[in-house]
């Protein structure tokens, strides 16, 4: 029998296995069995909570079809109160190894509980080189930062998308209303667009005002999902380097807010929100 714990952030929900003392075998197709809403669990993808040789623990997350991908915003927030709260660790400052580098967190307690928790999500990455993508153009914003745009043509709709990583790469398009927006037409399509060669997270942003934006996202291998760390601090980049935003932000997904900022010293995001169990059960 396996343990699990649900887990969710901001509604983007992944199925969480504990595997400092164990090994399981057949990643792909656990995540992709696990994930069905309808025969398994129900989730957005599958995460493992590992042993590292470089920070106090390692994070292997899986996507619903079964691919892995390199990082998650929701989900090493879940995965600081993970720790915390089973008691595999007393400390509230954590690094944790990610196939997108060392990520430091900072755990917000209320009675002996994790609440919410900040994460250095390190320095954006512009170069479409290392992004990646491609048969774009390089565009400069107000303060001299080079970054990268695309355009994707779906049906004769211009898509114009600013091009970030963190750590995974996103393709942001502003739009309006975006609550009208048929995601499903073209989330799949920028997705998997030869622009992207290891395709791309997406995500459509409404510009409130210099410090709220609104956004959906298709996540590349789930599909649209309630909310996107990862998402929501490239795309408060974005918006800064298009002159929309100030560099604090407030961002309303469909599953809730998180609180971003793009710090000017050191170049480095920091993404704040919830972390909540959902259930435990066994396999």
């Amino acid at each position: 029998m396996i343990k699990f714990t649900k887990m969710e952030g901001l509604g983007n929900d992944y199925v969480y296995i504990d595997c400092t003392n164990q090994e399981l075998k057949k990643l792909p197709e656990l995540a992709k069995m696990v994930s069905d809403r309808h025969f398994g669990i129900g989730s957005d993808g599958l995460i493992l909570i590992k042993k590292s040789k470089v920070a106090d623990f390692r994070m292997q997350m899986f996507n619903s079809d079964g691919t892995e991908a390199e990082m998650c915003g929701n989900g090493i927030r879940c995965v600081g109160k993970y720790v915390y709260d089973k008691g595999l660790t007393d400390k509230t400052t954590l690094k944790i190894e990610t196939l997108a580098g060392i990520k430091v967190l900072n755990l917000n307690l209320e009675n002996g509980k994790v609440k919410t928790v900040k994460v250095d999500m390190g320095e954006p990455i512009l170069d479409y080189k290392l992004i990646p993508a491609k048969d774009g153009k390089i565009y400069k914003s107000k303060d001299e930062i080079k970054f990268y745009k695309v355009n994707i043509n779906i049906e004769e709709d211009l898509k114009e998308l600013t091009c970030v990583s963190m750590g995974n790469p996103h393709g942001i398009d502003f739009a309006n209303n975006i609550e009208k927006l048929k995601i499903e037409k073209y989330g799949p399509i920028i997705e998997s667009d030869k622009h992207f060669p290891n395709k791309a997270n997406v995500e459509f942003i409404e510009i409130l005002d210099k410090h709220n934006i609104k956004m959906r996202v298709w996540e590349r291998g789930a599909g649209e999902t309630l909310a996107c760390g990862t998402g929501a601090c490239a795309s408060v980049v974005a918006s800064v380097l298009n002159g929309y935003t100030e560099r604090n932000v407030t961002v309303e997904l469909l599953g809730g807010k998180l609180e971003i900022e793009w710090n000017k010293e050191d170049n480095h995001v920091y993404m704040t929100g919830p972390a909540t169990k959902v259930f435990e059960g066994e396999l």
